[in-house]
């Protein structure tokens, strides 16, 4: 099934995606968390609804928004593609088999960077340089801790897209005296922004995805392809890192995890994002995620004036 979550006049709602049109099960569901955390049974009852129905939405009478509005926790990894951590000139001890030597760098995000399919992007009044990163999104669908590679499975409800929008410099940079680990902070503050977590357009459930590393992804610029690499290159796959990250922290049903970006990001060539840029990131099984940079600040943030 491809859960979505959508807007039909002022109400807000949730259904199957399907290739007639929408199934609604909002008189059955509030919303795609709902139907997530309720757990398995939840899901069957959305496929039998799915197999009864006969009246269907029209997809282009709708707004699909993101599908999970308001996640417990979003958690992204940083540099889980090996050639990604190589053009960006941050080998940082990568070694010829980095799975063994290293472990996940998980970073949390907050909700506020939520953002939908075919919607703007707002570019923050801190930053000059806006970049792109595809990303394949676990849906967590039970309650995981202390759970093995081998167990995880069983405890994903699904998969998405995300595009991990980030700010690659900060304006206050010049004008601050330097300290140990200012160049990390500012790294993580350019993850932070307001809408720079589009998701969608769906979540494909995992009954659908039987091996989410032969998963292969595509991020376009105005047409033009940027990154094109098969999931099977992350250094950790979907359930070690997901087996990393219940032992660090309790993984609640509809939390997302982003399990990082395959190279050919902006920050290797210097070709930013521009002002009305359409992106479009597409994951086969799961579908295509647009987008467009908003306009560039007329004024940027200078605190250290």
């Amino acid at each position: 099934m491809k859960l979505v979550t959508f807007k039909k006049g002022p109400s807000i709602r949730c259904g199957i995606l399907t290739d007639k049109g929408i199934i609604d099960l909002t008189d059955s569901f509030q919303s795609v968390k709902q139907i997530i955390t309720a757990g398995p049974e939840a899901l069957q009852t959305a496929q039998k609804a799915a197999d009864k129905c006969t009246e269907f939405i029209d997809i282009t009478a709708v707004k699909l928004l993101a599908p999970v509005l308001a996640p417990g926790k979003i958690i992204a990894l940083a540099g889980n593609y090996a050639k990604h951590i190589i053009e960006a000139g941050l080998k940082l001890g990568l070694t010829a088999s980095p799975g063994k030597t290293t472990v996940p760098r998980p970073f949390i995000k907050p909700n506020t960077v939520i953002n939908h399919p075919d919607s703007i992007i707002p570019w923050p009044d801190y930053s000059r340089e806006i970049d792109y990163e595809i990303e394949l999104a676990v849906v967590i669908g039970q309650t995981a801790k202390c759970i093995s590679p081998q167990e995880v499975k069983q405890y994903i409800a699904g998969y998405t897209i995300v595009n991990d929008v980030s700010a690659r410099s900060v304006t206050f940079k010049e004008k601050r005296e330097k300290r140990p680990w200012d160049e990390f902070y500012d790294w993580l503050n350019g993850k932070w922004a307001d809408g720079f977590l589009p998701m969608g357009p769906c979540i494909v459930t995992a009954d659908e995805i039987d091996d989410p590393q032969k998963l292969h992804l595509t991020l376009k610029v105005n047409n033009e392809v940027r990154q094109n690499a098969p999931a099977s290159d992350m250094i950790f796959n979907v359930y070690d890192t997901v087996s990393f990250l219940s032992h660090i922290m309790t993984l609640e049903p509809a939390d997302i995890i982003a399990t990082g970006t395959p190279q050919g990001v902006a920050m290797a060539t210097g070709n930013f994002l521009k002002a009305g840029d359409r992106i479009e990131c597409s994951i086969e099984k799961i579908g295509t995620l647009i987008n467009t940079l908003g306009p560039e600040p007329e004024n940027f943030y200078e605190p250290l004036v």
